[in-house]
């Protein structure tokens, strides 16, 4: 499966590749707690990750390997302190 983004409340909050739609339901369900960052009104979706995004889990798994980890064991990656760090346009 593509990296996929999953917001909340239409914020980006992570990016990541699960296998399959069953496994990033169940991500979205499990980590509902920590995506919601205490907001429990807050809703949770998903969507494609687009070109930056992608480029962001790239990175981040690149520098997963280069730990020597192993490529299954790596799933994403917060957006939360990419989006704040990253330069306005």
């Amino acid at each position: 499966m593509l990296p996929q983004v999953v917001l909340v409340d239409g914020v980006p909050r992570c990016v990541i590749r699960p296998t399959d739609q069953k496994a990033l339901d169940r991500f979205v369900r499990n980590s509902k707690r920590w995506l919601q960052a205490g907001n429990s009104d807050a809703k949770c979706t998903y969507r494609p990750a687009d070109e930056v995004e992608t480029a962001v889990w790239k990175d981040a798994f690149e520098l997963h390997k280069a730990a020597g980890a192993d490529d299954e064991s790596f799933f994403g990656i917060p957006l939360v302190a990419a989006t704040a760090a990253a330069p306005s346009e």
